[in-house]
């Protein structure tokens, strides 16, 4: 049998800073996502280091006395340090040209590359099932490895919270959504 890792995006938050805490609404599906996992094996729990990935696994990691590890290659995607008024059009570029960046910004290979590191770590570590909580540009990327056809309008139908599950019963994961 081969490792399961679950790809949490985090529940509705109020903002996309770092410091950005849960929606009345997110504390609630964070709760959820407790419920959600139930009858799911975990063995450990790895999260982003921002506020609003993390608080959507408190709940579940309380429950199964697991510490929540942080990881800040799970980060959110930075787009650019520049304001675009048009931010949705040029982030569609960067799944048409995965080796696009814009000023101060990485590009969707970039943040592939982080998200994959973590998993591959994971594929090299303890732990058959795994969670990990993090963000739509990071989740959208590792999915886009697994599966190309990955666009931008899959990102734009994520839900927060959104779980996807990679089952590695073979080299290349089987790739579903789980979160209904």
């Amino acid at each position: 049998m081969g490792k399961k890792i679950y790809i949490l995006r985090h529940c509705q938050a109020e903002g996309q800073e770092l410091e950005a805490k849960l929606t009345v609404e997110g504390l609630k599906q964070a709760q959820k996502l407790v419920d959600f996992f139930s009858q799911v094996e975990i063995d450990r729990i790895i999260s982003s280091p921002y506020h609003r990935a993390k608080d959507s696994v408190a709940p579940l990691a309380k429950e199964r006395g697991i510490p929540i590890e942080t990881d800040h290659r799970l980060s959110e995607r930075v787009l650019s340090t520049e304001f675009f008024p048009d931010w949705r059009d040029k982030l569609k570029q960067t799944f048409v040209d995965i080796e696009l960046a814009y000023e101060g910004g990485e590009s969707s290979r970039q943040t592939m590359d982080r998200g994959l590191g973590v998993i591959s770590d994971i594929l090299d570590e303890q732990g058959e099932n795994v969670v990990i909580a993090t963000h739509g540009g990071l989740t959208s990327m590792v999915l886009k490895y697994y599966q190309p056809s990955f666009s931008f309008e899959d990102w734009e139908n994520l839900s927060n919270p959104d779980v996807y599950l990679l089952d590695f019963k073979q080299e290349n994961p089987e790739v579903n959504r789980i979160w209904k």
